[in-house]
């Protein structure tokens, strides 16, 4: 009878399985883990005996996922950041919604509050509201014409791997006033943790991005952090809200389209109004979308 693990065990048991997966190398896990190739092996050997099927096999002597080691590896993945994070105070629950803080004393934080999609119709931003009525008619087709007042605004992703090809960036859209448009095109074709911003985002985002991923459907955050926008020094304080929807492209494969709004408009719990808004007045946007065809096929967007 298999002896289950104590919690304590099945993190060690993630962080090896985790770890050699990413370099399928024993020695490179066993010198990352500060641990010994025994241990290593015990480790995923009882993974393996727990899950009642082999994650690894060994190809000239070169460590290769299995299949089954394929489909466990992302919550494997999931489970370890969540704990880590979990553990350091940066994630937590309001009403059931994702909440993230993460703080690097004096030098970065972020604040993230999933919020229920309903507030996107009940709030202020006629921009949210549009992506929302946008999505729904177009029956989240990106070159649907009913989706086309929307695509200034957009960044379009597609998944690559275990991060997301940047594939779009509006014109108009957040993204490109803030690192302005060479920048922006400049960006087509990076993965996320590339991008402006580097993998301190890419870390807190990606539970989001799988998030929609995995329900085809909507995710809406308000957040609040710091970032550079390259012509000026250190950080400036940066608010928005952010509408991620569930896309097709025309050949059907997933495509992630997120709408981006910076606002002084956000609630975060624990993060003090005043704080929400500290970024310059100037950098607000002031989308205002006409309704004026109600069929959704001319939606006129005003700066």
């Amino acid at each position: 009878m298999l002896v289950q693990p104590s919690h304590a065990i099945l993190f060690e048991l993630l962080r090896s399985f985790t770890t050699l997966a990413r370099t399928l190398n024993l020695s490179h896990a066993v010198k990352e883990l500060r641990s010994t190739r025994q241990t290593v092996r015990r480790h995923i050997a009882q993974l393996e005996e727990m899950r009642g099927t082999p994650l690894f096999t060994l190809i000239d002597r070169q460590y290769v996922l299995t299949e089954a080691g394929q489909r466990a590896l992302p919550e494997a993945q999931k489970l370890l950041a969540r704990a880590q994070a979990w553990a350091s105070g940066h994630l937590s629950t309001q009403g059931g919604l994702f909440s993230a803080n993460y703080v690097e004393q004096g030098v970065f934080d972020y604040a993230m509050q999933q919020h229920p999609i309903s507030r996107v119709m009940q709030g202020h931003s006629s921009l949210m509201r549009a992506a929302l009525l946008c999505w729904v008619r177009a029956e989240g087709m990106i070159e649907a014409p009913a989706f086309q007042p929307l695509r200034p605004y957009i960044l379009v992703y597609r998944p690559l791997g275990d991060s997301w090809l940047c594939s779009e960036i509006g014109e108009k859209s957040s993204f490109a006033s803030w690192y302005g448009w060479a920048k922006a095109k400049s960006s087509v074709g990076s993965i996320l943790d590339h991008m402006p911003g580097g993998s301190p985002f890419a870390a807190l985002l990606a539970d989001a991005f799988q998030d929609v991923a995995s329900t085809h459907g909507l995710r809406y955050d308000h957040v609040h952090t710091q970032i550079t926008d390259g012509t000026h020094e250190g950080r400036i304080p940066l608010s928005y809200q952010r509408l991620m929807m569930g896309c097709q492209f025309p050949d059907r494969s997933f495509a992630l389209v997120s709408v981006v709004e910076r606002t002084h408009d956000i609630d975060i719990p624990g993060v003090p109004q005043e704080k929400c808004c500290a970024m310059p007045p100037d950098l607000v946007m002031n989308v205002h979308i006409d309704f004026s065809d109600t069929s959704g096929a001319a939606l006129r967007a005003f700066p």
